[in-house]
């Protein structure tokens, strides 16, 4: 669940929010144009008519030529139409072009965010803000500046058009100016608030259907059906209660906006009915005048009208900015290492996540040499996750040092350290693309086919990738949903391979494999291994036998160092967990 930050004053907002449309003010000009030409027309029809209803209808006082008022009634009506759809179209472009660059903007933030943000936050939260809530944002910038400079114009255009009719009877129209004001003031505040939780509520139901769909096997095996049914129910109802709230506050300013109108109305038509019993005003004048009246309440409609889709706008604009305003991850290093020889030295390392009690390491010190093989083990919770996580700088250390050849992490620019890793983890990161995409990926984007193939074939894919319907080019789904658990494991070692990067992080890669799989892999593992300086975070002991040292890990000390041989002799922890493993195993 997201949480909104303090509101920021609306002018605050909306100054900010109209620096995106600003690149397109050729574009905006031009409709502008097309829009102050459409609102200038709007008093042309009721000041046909008092001419029309003086003369037309008098006898002996009719037009010498009968066509023009008609013609110029089609007149008005073919312009407004003409400069309605140029100005609907021109602000459509522009709304859509900000939204765009909005959204780009906005996961260009996303992907520099550091790994805390999305420990922190639901992934539902920066998907609602992207898909959904800048939405709001483009309407607020654009639709609403239509309607204000449209419907003003056409106020004021009528306005003018009633004073020079009748000054006494309009300034009792005038009567109506305050009152809108009060009524759009009042409602503000309870339309930004229930956006407000439209959005958190709109997070919360997206968060529900991820989960459905991540989890659909669980979900069916446990019988959780009722169960998910009913939280769904619960974050539906959420969302129609909040939207209900904006419908409450948006529904009720339009009726309140009439009445005040009609009273206006009705004191305009008894006072007109005095002055035309006095021959002060001329049946002309009168059905102009309250043409132009019953005109003026569309745009004063609309006008009053637009404080919903505003509120709502600056509410979106709130949330879009939060993360636009969340702070990228940083990057202090100005060195380039180029291909790192592989040494990592870890000196009294300490780390303990924002808001944690205890370390989540403390007292780090380990020196791997290049080319050598690290295991890391020990019980869940240990920090073996953690203390691989510190070297491509997923998190950054509390205390000590941590160098590579040399160098202090920090010191390194993160394009140039992150070159020198590749990472397999258990929990296997595919896209929805074709097989060939998935191992060319990122830096390796449009790597020869022929070393696509290659690094397939080291990590024993190749027979099955070739048995796809398009081979290389068959799309695999959302996180490789078309292939089974041990294939998707192979893409991404063989994505690994193609890196060809000198530190290879392997956290349990063999994990997601059966028995063949798992014999097929291991040996492309260890070919990739060789001459790289690896990490391997292992659950099953039996698959690091052989590595050249296996450090064990407890509460985020290191409390036992050696090789296989050397830790059995021992009968430490290490003796303990291995012994236990094959056990269970028996």
């Amino acid at each position: 669940m997201t949480v909104m930050t303090s509101p920021t004053s609306s002018r605050a907002l909306y100054f900010r929010l109209l620096r995106y449309v600003r690149p397109y003010w050729k574009a905006i000009a031009l409709s502008l144009f097309a829009t102050a030409v459409l609102a200038a027309t709007e008093p042309l029809f009721p000041a046909l008519l008092k001419p029309l209803l003086d003369k037309g209808f008098t006898p002996g006082g009719g037009f010498e030529q009968p066509l023009l008022i008609p013609l110029g009634i089609i007149g008005v009506f073919v312009v407004r139409g003409v400069f309605n759809y140029f100005s609907s179209y021109g602000f459509s472009w522009v709304a859509n072009r900000v939204i765009t660059d909005i959204r780009e903007e906005m996961y260009a933030r996303l992907v520099r965010l550091p790994s805390a943000y999305f420990q922190k936050h639901a992934s539902s939260v920066p998907l609602t803000k992207i898909a959904y809530d800048v939405n709001g944002v483009a309407s607020a910038a654009t639709s609403v500046v239509v309607t204000v400079l449209k419907d003003g114009l056409a106020v004021l255009g009528l306005l003018v058009w009633l004073l020079w009719l009748n000054w006494q009877l309009t300034l009792i129209c005038f009567a109506l100016i305050p009152a809108i004001a009060w009524v759009m003031r009042t409602f503000s505040g309870r339309l930004r608030r229930a956006s407000r939780g439209a959005q958190i509520s709109t997070a919360n139901m997206v968060e529900v259907l991820q989960e459905t769909a991540h989890c659909a096997r669980v979900i069916k095996v446990f019988g959780g059906e009722a169960q998910e049914a009913a939280r769904f129910a619960r974050t539906n109802n959420d969302v129609r209660g909040q939207n209900m709230r904006q419908a409450v506050a948006a529904a009720a300013t339009s009726p309140i906006v009439h009445v005040f109108a009609s009273v206006a109305v009705a004191v305009v038509v008894y006072v007109a009915l005095v002055q035309s019993a006095s021959g002060q005003t001329t049946v002309g004048s009168f059905v102009s005048f309250i043409t132009a009246l019953l005109m003026l309440l569309s745009p004063l409609r609309h006008l009053a009208d637009v404080n919903a889709p505003l509120q709502r706008g600056l509410a979106a604009a709130e949330s879009v900015f939060q993360l636009l305003d969340e702070a990228p991850e940083t990057d202090p290093g100005t060195l380039d290492i180029g291909r790192a020889q592989g040494r990592i030295e870890f000196r009294d390392v300490g780390f303990r996540y924002p808001g944690a009690e205890r370390d989540a390491l403390s007292g780090i010190n380990l020196d791997i040499a290049p080319g050598q093989t690290v295991a890391l083990v020990g019980q869940s919770g240990g920090g073996k996750s953690t203390l691989a996580a510190l070297l491509p700088r997923f998190h950054t250390i509390s205390t000590g040092s941590l160098r590579l050849d040399g160098h202090e992490l920090e010191a390194l620019t993160l394009r140039s350290l992150r070159r020198n890793i590749a990472y397999v983890s258990q929990d296997v990161l595919l896209f929805n693309d074709t097989v060939a995409a998935n191992i060319a990926y990122g830096d390796m984007a449009g790597a020869p086919r022929a070393d696509i193939e290659a690094a397939a074939a080291a990590a024993n894919a190749l027979e099955f990738i070739r048995a796809l319907p398009d081979g290389f080019d068959t799309v695999i789904g959302e996180n490789g949903s078309r292939l089974s658990g041990g294939q998707r494991q192979r893409l991404a070692i063989a994505r690994a391979i193609l890196k060809d990067a000198p530190i290879l992080i392997l956290d349990e890669a063999t994990s997601a494999l059966d028995n063949e799989s798992e014999r097929l892999v291991q040996g492309a593992l260890e070919n990739l291994m060789h001459h790289r300086t690896t990490l391997v975070i292992a659950h099953r002991l039996s698959t690091i036998e052989n590595a050249d040292r296996i450090v064990v890990l407890a509460h985020g000390r290191v409390v036992e160092s050696g090789d296989h041989a050397t830790l059995m002799a021992h009968n430490g922890t290490y003796a303990q967990l291995y012994r236990l493993q094959f056990s269970e195993a028996a």
